[in-house]
C-alpha cells in the first residue's frame, strides 16, 4: 500500500518570521520605488481582469523560474518547452490573448510594485501539491505564501478598497499535480502491477488538496481563478517507453495499450483527479458563491487530438521531437540541436510535454472554445470579459 507523507497544511496566516522579514524588506524597496498610481490608472483597460497571476508546475514554467533547474531536474531533459522561455507554455499564451504579454517570474519582479500589478508567475517546474521537503523548487505551500506577500504588497501603496477591488479583479491561474504524478507512477517504479486502490486515494487527496488551494486564495480575497486539469500522461513518450522495456520485447512491434499509444493504466488515475476536481470544483460554487471559478480539461482536449491527429494537423503522437532512443525518450532535449525538423507535426516536444503547437490550439480552445471545448461552464474570453462580481471603489 503506498504511503502519501508531507500532506500540505495550505496555512497562510501567522507566517513563520523568516515570510515576515522577507515581507518587510519587500515593503521597504516598494516605499522606496516611489508612490504608486491611483489604481484606476493601472487597471488594464483591454478586458475587465486587473492581472493575470500563475500558480503552478512545469506545466507553467520552462525552468526560469526554478532556482539552479539545470542542476536539479530530475526528468533528463533540460529543455522542457521549445523556446528561450516560457511563452509556448498555455498561460503565457492566453495572457497574450488577454493583452496582458511578458509575464514576468515571480523573482524577477525584486519586489517591484509595477512587477506585481502586472501580474506574476510564481510557478516553478517540478513543483508539487505533496511537500518532497525540497528547497529546490516552490512548491504550492511556497507559492501561496509569495502570493500572500505580494497581495500583502498592494495593500501598502493601495488603499484598503482599491488593494481589495484590483486582487478581486485578477485573475489566478492554478496547475498543479503533473509532476505528482510523475514522481508517484512514472519514478518510483514500473508502469505495471501498480495498486489501483492507492492510486485512486492519491488522485483523490490531490484534488482535495487543490481545494485547500482555492479555498486559501479566497481568504486572500481571491475571486477568479481558472484551474487546469492534467495532461494524460499515459501517452507520453516516456511512459511509451517505459511500457516498451517492460515487455522485454526484441522487434519493433509496439505492446502500447491502443493504437494511440496510450498507457490506460497511468491514465486511470490522471483521468480520476480530474474528474474529482471537475466535480469538487462544481460543488465549491455553491459554498462560495461570489467567487468565479472554472475548469479546463486538457486531459481531453488532448486525447481528442490522439484519437484524430490528422485532424488537428498532427503526425506524429507517440515520438519526442526533441530526445533521443525509442520514442525520443530514452534521452530527454539536453540540446535543442537534437530537435526535430517539425516540430509542429509532433504531438510531444520531450519525455512529458507537448510542443507549442499543440499548447497553442488547446490555448485556442480554452480562450474561445473552438476548436475544442476544453472549458467549463464558459470560455476564458468570457470569463475574462466578464465584469468582477466586485463593486468599483469610491
Amino acid at each position: 500500500m503506498t504511503k502519501f507523507k508531507g500532506t500540505p497544511s495550505f496555512k497562510t496566516k501567522g507566517l513563520p518570521l523568516v515570510h515576515l522579514l522577507a515581507l518587510l524588506v519587500l515593503g521597504f524597496m516598494v516605499i522606496a520605488h516611489g508612490k504608486l498610481k491611483e489604481a484606476s490608472s493601472v487597471k488594464n483597460g483591454r478586458n475587465n481582469s486587473a492581472a493575470f497571476y500563475i500558480l503552478g508546475d512545469s506545466s507553467v514554467d520552462c525552468g526560469d523560474n526554478t532556482l539552479f533547474y539545470p542542476l536539479i531536474h530530475s526528468y533528463l531533459s533540460l529543455y522542457s518547452c521549445n523556446g528561450s522561455d516560457d511563452k509556448s507554455l498555455i498561460p503565457h499564451l492566453l495572457a497574450e490573448k488577454m493583452g496582458m504579454p511578458n509575464i514576468l517570474p515571480f523573482y524577477s519582479q525584486n519586489g517591484s510594485i509595477d512587477g506585481i500589478l502586472r501580474g506574476l508567475n510564481f510557478g516553478s517546474a517540478q513543483a508539487t501539491i505533496m511537500n518532497r521537503g525540497s528547497q529546490s523548487y516552490q512548491s504550492v505551500n511556497q507559492q501561496l505564501r509569495q502570493v500572500s506577500d505580494s497581495m500583502q504588497l498592494l495593500q501598502l501603496q493601495l488603499s484598503e478598497d482599491r488593494a481589495l477591488h484590483f486582487i478581486k479583479s485578477s485573475i489566478f491561474y492554478l496547475s498543479f499535480g503533473k509532476d505528482d504524478f510523475i514522481d508517484l507512477l512514472l519514478l518510483n517504479g514500473s508502469v505495471t502491477a501498480k495498486q489501483n486502490s492507492s492510486e485512486e486515494k492519491f488522485s483523490h487527496i490531490l484534488a482535495d488538496q487543490m481545494m485547500h488551494v482555492i479555498r486559501n486564495l479566497y481568504d486572500m480575497n481571491v475571486r477568479r481563478i481558472i484551474c487546469m486539469g492534467i495532461l494524460p500522461l499515459g501517452c507520453t513518450p516516456r511512459v511509451l517507453l517505459d511500457q516498451y522495456n517492460s515487455t522485454g520485447s526484441q522487434d519493433d512491434n509496439d505492446h502500447d495499450d491502443d493504437a494511440r499509444g496510450c498507457v490506460e493504466e497511468i491514465n486511470a488515475p490522471v483521468s480520476e483527479y480530474n474528474r474529482m476536481l471537475h466535480e469538487q470544483i462544481s460543488e465549491l460554487h455553491a459554498e462560495l458563491p461570489d467567487a468565479q471559478i472554472m475548469f479546463c480539461d486538457v486531459y481531453q482536449g488532448i486525447t481528442k487530438i490522439i484519437n484524430n491527429p490528422k485532424h488537428y494537423g498532427f503526425e506524429d503522437v507517440k515520438s519526442a521531437c526533441c530526445g533521443l532512443g525509442k520514442y525520443g525518450a530514452e534521452i530527454g532535449c539536453l540540446s535543442k540541436d537534437t530537435a526535430c525538423d517539425k516540430e509542429a507535426s509532433h504531438v510531444w516536444w520531450d519525455l512529458y510535454n507537448p510542443t507549442k503547437a499543440v499548447n497553442s490550439l488547446l490555448a485556442d480552445s480554452a480562450w474561445s472554445s473552438y476548436p475544442l471545448r476544453i472549458c467549463r461552464p464558459t470560455s476564458i474570453q468570457e470569463f475574462v470579459t466578464a465584469s468582477a462580481s466586485v463593486p468599483n471603489p469610491t
